[in-house]
């Protein structure tokens, strides 16, 4: 490490110590790995994750700022009476939980995740997906400003309204646990910590928390109503699909790295959480929607929630937690299944894209 000394004129100078050999020791594509490398992690070539680099690409391929959506449409209809009561409650606490559920992302990200990463072309993913994070927040910023809304009573639902709490607070303990300086990786008990959380932000938080409003933003857009606001939604759940599809990916790769970590116990665990997961995301559609509209009620989403965890579970090697749970929405099969985008409104092929053509595997 370079440090700072004093020299005899009592001037600041530079000191390096010594390089040893092995700083000198090419990275070979078997020396990486996703946690505990000892690798060089500013080495990104050559890439042993392909499956990384490739999302990381797709991802630049996918930007897009809120701003560049029109909002006109959407302020007419919030301050005439295309709304009804039920919608605007439901639009307002989508809002809370979205707009600060990003926030809680992104710390998890920058602050936890990307330290304990060890694997470079994961780690250029990561910082491309909380640039996202920034985005879904400033696209959430973007439709309270244009609406007018109470930015005081949205933003701070989080700590105010039981079922926006409750989700970020089931979050906020994986948080507290890969953000502490303190904690690090290399343990059998630490690595299974860090594993856990993963699965908490992946498949709970962004693979299952944001799908019930995703659901309720979508069908007013189905409608035509509120379209700036669908339309952002959409861009939103394109990147969260790419996020969730990350997260698998790296969760499936640390359990073949790291086999003992997967034991009956922890995968029982893992289970357990995502039925308290499955419980409050259910809580939350009865709060958002306690009286049902646009066709919905609270028995589909109730349905819905159970079939979205068992497809979660089943994408990382485990049982259905839910029996006989089906998808009452199958508009929204294309988007979980993580094959193609197509917009909802079912008029067009979404090719919002400033790069290539993005493709799923």
């Amino acid at each position: 490490m370079t440090t700072l000394q004093w020299n005899d004129e009592e001037e600041k100078v530079l000191v390096h110590p010594q390089p040893s050999p092995e700083t000198f020791r090419r990275v070979k594509v078997d020396d990486k790995r996703i946690i505990n490398c000892r690798a060089d992690v500013n080495q990104l070539m050559p890439i042993k994750y392909q499956w990384a680099w490739k999302k990381y690409l797709n991802s630049c391929a996918n930007h897009w700022m809120p701003n560049e959506v029109s909002m006109q449409r959407d302020i007419e209809q919030w301050r005439g009476n295309a709304l009804n009561p039920d919608e605007r409650h439901m639009l307002k606490r989508n809002f809370g939980f979205f707009a600060t559920a990003e926030s809680l992302a992104a710390n998890n990200i920058l602050l936890g995740t990307y330290r304990l990463i060890t694997n470079p072309e994961c780690r250029q993913y990561l910082l491309r997906q909380a640039f996202e994070e920034a985005v879904h927040v400033h696209a959430y910023q973007y439709i309270i400003e244009s609406l007018g809304l109470d930015e005081g009573e949205i933003f701070n639902m989080y700590m105010e309204v039981p079922c926006v709490h409750d989700k970020d607070a089931f979050c906020l303990e994986y948080i507290d646990t890969l953000t502490n300086p303190k904690f690090n990786t290399g343990t059998f008990e630490a690595d299974q910590q860090l594993l856990k959380s993963l699965i908490a932000f992946a498949m709970i938080m962004e693979g299952l928390f944001f799908y019930v409003g995703f659901v309720q933003v979508l069908s007013l857009g189905r409608q035509n109503k509120m379209p700036g606001c669908s339309e952002q939604v959409q861009y939103i759940l394109r990147d969260e699909s790419l996020h969730l599809n990350f997260g698998i990916d790296v969760i499936n790769q640390i359990k073949i790295e790291n086999a003992r970590l997967w034991t009956p116990e922890f995968q029982a665990e893992v289970v357990g959480m995502m039925k308290i997961a499955a419980s409050l995301e259910c809580r939350y559609a009865e709060e958002t929607m306690p009286r049902g509209m646009l066709g919905l009620n609270c028995g589909m989403f109730t349905e819905f929630v159970h079939f979205v965890a068992n497809r979660r579970l089943e994408q990382i090697g485990l049982p259905a937690a839910f029996s006989n749970a089906r998808n009452p929405f199958p508009w929204m099969g294309e988007v979980i299944d993580l094959k193609k985008e197509k917009n909802f409104f079912e008029t067009r092929v979404i090719e919002y894209q400033t790069g290539g053509k993005l493709s799923w595997d």
